[in-house]
């Protein structure tokens, strides 16, 4: 999701998604707690505002597609915010830390846990989820 470089104060980090913004596709596996595993396309929008970002992330295979949105701020090296997943009704908070085109997130709701592991270099991103429900995993690799 994001590019960040944790600021020396508590002050909102105005360049933290610098990179981010704009388009981005490609593809990778999903695995499902059945322990089937998919192919999947997928396609990202990033929206940057100053230390805020949103995210739009959709990724589809034949038989299997999810929708994730987030909304979220760095500051001070943390970064916070909301996430919801459209197609199966399901949102909730996302916490973390961020840095140098990294970022480590948790991201909750009830009855989930997801850990989040982003990383962008140039026009490359890699995203890495790990979760403990029917969706347990996707590796994901997008160009801009």
């Amino acid at each position: 999701m994001v590019a960040l470089v944790a600021p020396s104060s508590g002050h909102a980090d105005a360049g933290a998604f610098a990179g981010m913004a704009g388009s981005w596709s490609g593809g990778g596996t999903v695995a499902l707690d059945d322990g089937s595993s998919e192919r999947i396309r997928c396609r990202a929008t990033y929206k940057v505002i100053g230390a805020s970002m949103d995210m739009d992330l959709t990724c589809a295979s034949d038989a299997y597609k999810f929708n994730l949105r987030a909304a979220v701020v760095a500051q001070g090296g943390e970064i916070t915010g909301t996430w919801s997943e459209t197609s199966r009704n399901v949102g909730g908070s996302i916490q973390g830390r961020g840095a140098s085109g990294s970022l480590r997130v948790v991201a909750q709701a009830a009855g989930f846990t997801s850990n989040i592991t982003l990383r962008t270099a140039g026009n490359k991103q890699s995203i890495a989820m790990k979760a403990d429900a029917q969706f347990r995993a996707a590796n994901i690799s997008l160009s801009k």
